[in-house]
């Protein structure tokens, strides 16, 4: 079974708040042109291989765009965003009953704790990887960690602009994953280092083009525009790298992972499914 991805239209997206460095009220996207970008992402996704679900946009919730954010799949199980901010707190209901309508079982995250999904929330093999500190609490991952059987390395995020995990890394395949070192404290890098075989470093220019926010559909990677040393090593390492400029998301800080919420799980995980 190929990839199967849910994805929402920017009918309404917008810079209507300030909740990241990379947001500016002042500096609008352009409606006309983020649609673009949209359709384009999503065509070479299917291109790759993977089948797109479609979400239905709604008015006010500029950032109900970047799905990644909505839950964390683990098979058919989701555990929905608890998001920090307020103005994105009114997506979490639009979520839950997409996924549970779509046959998820739909958990809460632990209470009083912030949690925001596959943004934080990334397997590489069986492990599952948890940013904290901008938006997510280590606390959170550790008992969803707990009532899903995995293990849990936490990962703090030292760089405000690289507040979410999937914006400073992306799991490759099993044992291999791009990321940006310089989104990591010192501990947060060993911790990648000692469990991860093959990792392989973003330059900072390209971190700042959201290079390691990209999407994995078997061996193609789909990143946005920007990142040509990127490219050269994801070519080196067998795989199929894909261009696609995203720069109206940027404004919002987001990009092609951000968009996307793989509904299948993170293929490149590789977990040992036991059905």
């Amino acid at each position: 079974m190929g990839a199967r991805i849910l994805m929402c239209p920017p009918l309404f997206y917008g810079i209507e708040y300030e909740i990241n460095p990379w947001m500016s009220t002042e500096r609008q996207a352009d409606h006309t042109l983020a649609g673009e970008q949209w359709d384009a992402l999503r065509a070479a996704l299917e291109l790759a291989g993977a089948s797109i679900e479609v979400m239905t946009p709604v008015k006010g919730l500029p950032d109900l765009v970047f799905t990644a954010n909505a839950a964390m799949v683990y098979r058919r199980q989701a555990i929905v965003a608890r998001f920090k901010h307020p103005q994105r707190q009114g997506e979490t209901p639009l979520d839950r009953a997409w996924l549970e309508g779509d046959g998820f079982e739909v958990f809460d995250p632990p209470a009083e704790l912030s949690f925001e999904g596959a943004g934080d929330a990334l397997f590489c093999g069986d492990t599952l990887y948890a940013g904290y500190r901008m938006r997510s609490d280590a606390g959170g991952h550790q008992k969803i960690g707990e009532v899903l059987g995995v293990r849990v390395l936490p990962l703090e995020l030292a760089d405000p602009y690289y507040y979410h995990l999937d914006t400073c890394f992306c799991p490759l395949a099993e044992d291999q994953a791009i990321y940006f070192p310089g989104a990591f404290d010192e501990y947060g890098q060993k911790v990648l280092e000692a469990n991860i075989g093959t990792l392989i470093p973003v330059a900072e220019d390209e971190a700042r083009s959201f290079a390691c926010n990209a999407v994995v559909v078997g061996k193609t990677v789909v990143t946005n525009a920007g990142c040509p040393k990127l490219h050269e090593n994801l070519r080196a390492h067998g795989y199929t790298a894909i261009a696609t400029p995203l720069g109206e998301f940027v404004k919002a800080g987001g990009s092609a992972k951000c968009l996307t919420l793989r509904l299948d799980g993170e293929e490149a995980a590789g977990w040992k499914h036991t059905e």
